[in-house]
């Protein structure tokens, strides 16, 4: 394992601080913004999430980090900071594999990167088998461009936390 590869104590760190910040966004949102807060949570992996990473491990050739991920964070789910992030729990992204199939990531020249989330602006984000993660550049997956936002899931998490974060002092969640 390098050190860049997620570990349950990484993600727990991770978890608590994003939670945090979360926590203080819900707060300050309706007088901040005018109207009642929507989703913004982060839950964690259950039972049925730990079962259902086990065959995107094995059938969908999920990178490591992500099924570590998978096993300790089911769903992440921000109606709020800009336009919305959202990761997918894991039962979704195995539900678009089997109709779908695997979606061209990076470099490669076959199919193989899953979808595991999208963002409230209709682009959604995939996983190479090597970790890195790419953005669509339009809601379409069909012969989707993408563009590489990180080179594995621990910086697209980094990355998650650091828009919350500006979306909290600034209004503005970045480019993510």
């Amino acid at each position: 394992m390098s050190e860049r590869s997620l570990s349950s104590a990484w993600l727990s760190s991770w978890a608590r601080a994003v939670s945090g910040v979360l926590g203080e966004m819900t707060e300050e949102f309706e007088s901040r913004h005018g109207f009642p807060p929507g989703t913004n949570q982060m839950r964690l992996a259950d039972h049925g999430d730990q079962e259902t990473v086990r065959v995107l491990g094995s059938e969908a050739r999920a990178s490591a980090d992500l099924v570590t991920f998978y096993g300790s964070i089911g769903e992440v789910s921000w109606e709020d900071v800009g336009n919305g992030y959202f990761i997918h729990p894991p039962r979704d992204v195995l539900e678009h594999f089997a109709v779908y199939g695997a979606v061209r990531a990076g470099e490669r020249q076959e199919p193989c990167g899953l979808v595991i989330g999208s963002n409230g602006g209709g682009l959604s984000y995939v996983v190479g088998p090597e970790g890195s993660v790419h953005r669509t550049r339009a809601a379409s997956l069909d012969d989707a461009e993408l563009d590489r936002v990180a080179d594995d899931l621990r910086d697209f998490l980094q990355l998650l936390e650091q828009s919350l974060a500006r979306f909290v002092a600034t209004g503005e969640p970045g480019y993510l």
